[in-house]
């Protein structure tokens, strides 16, 4: 049986809500049929006040096994440092994580802001939000980049924002049963299974964004075209499955057209952008988008791009609505 300690630094409790609406495994599942033992949950755990704290010292101590180490939310380093802004059971969470994180098999970083600070740690994040091994895309967050679980494990990045519920009670699985070591991860991190493709694949929109055909409104009943020339989806340039694991089974951010926002990605929430376009794709060129997907370049992209719009079928370019 495996143990899990979960925890939640500078958080809104976004990845605990998706956790709860997991359905394959479900987080009861996870009790049930695979043997985890949750030993405490913020939102879950029956524990208040002292016997918490006395599990948390056994825990930190090396006293109690720990075998896996859930974390949501940032940690907080302010002010100057101290991480007081954010106080745990009598101590900075900081200090937990830190002496937790040293004894358990496994450490696993869930949501954008456990994984990379986030939208906390946007600038000019004025209370020092960071990332358990990483602030956004810069290695070494808060336990350093050289960090590694009792199970040789660096920290294991589940990003989203929130995260998707499967993924979450998947990884727990894989890990609890002993195959941690047969978790590929890639260089930011994350399990390869689920974020070696990009959110597009799977996306019932790809025809339009071959042929270079864009549609200029959101959500149903609008002309099915691409949401990425001019509405800035990220789908491109995103590591999901989120067309493929969709959401309650149903949809997606695409399917639902919705823009992607490249929420796993650790410069989410794009603040670079100018105020008001979050939703409206930034252009070089007049036409072409600032970022073209992953793998080329703008000048081949200008071609490839011209060269598709002149072959559109006509259906491509039809209006066609969502019944």
């Amino acid at each position: 049986m495996a143990t899990v300690l979960w925890l939640q630094g500078g958080a809104c409790s976004g990845n605990t809500m998706s956790f709860l609406n997991a359905e394959e495994p479900s987080a009861c599942d996870l009790v049930t049929d695979f043997g985890i033992d949750i030993l405490w949950h913020p939102s879950l755990g029956y524990e208040m006040g002292e016997p918490v704290k006395q599990m948390l010292n056994d825990l930190a101590s090396g006293k109690r096994q720990l075998d896996i180490f859930v974390f949501e939310g940032t940690v907080i380093l302010g002010p100057n440092k101290t991480g007081r802004f954010n106080m745990f059971a009598d101590r900075p969470m900081m200090d937990w994580v830190r002496e937790l994180a040293s004894h358990a098999g496994a450490v696993v970083a869930l949501g954008d802001c456990a994984c990379w600070g986030g939208i906390p740690a946007t600038e000019p994040n004025p209370v020092d939000n960071v990332g358990l091994q990483y602030l956004k895309r810069k290695h070494g967050g808060f336990l350093g980049s050289d960090f590694r679980s009792k199970w040789g494990l660096p920290v294991v990045n589940i990003p989203g924002c929130p995260t998707h519920p499967d993924w979450v009670t998947q990884i727990l699985v894989a890990i609890s049963a002993g195959r941690a070591g047969d978790i590929a991860l890639d260089d930011l991190q994350r399990p390869q299974t689920f974020f070696k493709t990009f959110t597009q694949t799977g996306c019932t929109r790809v025809q339009y964004f071959e042929y270079k055909q864009s549609t200029m409104e959101f959500g149903q009943g609008t002309r099915q075209g691409c949401l990425f020339y001019e509405l800035g989806c990220r789908g491109p340039m995103t590591h999901s499955p989120c067309n493929r694991i969709l959401w309650n089974r149903q949809s997606s951010k695409t399917r639902a057209g919705m823009p992607c926002t490249g929420c796993t990605e650790p410069e989410f929430p794009f603040h670079d952008l100018k105020p008001g376009t979050v939703f409206k794709t930034q252009k070089v060129s007049g036409t072409i988008p600032k970022e073209v997907p992953t793998g080329t370049d703008h000048v081949s992209y200008m071609a490839h791009a011209a060269a598709a719009r002149i072959a559109a079928p006509k259906w491509s370019k039809e209006d066609m609505f969502v019944v």
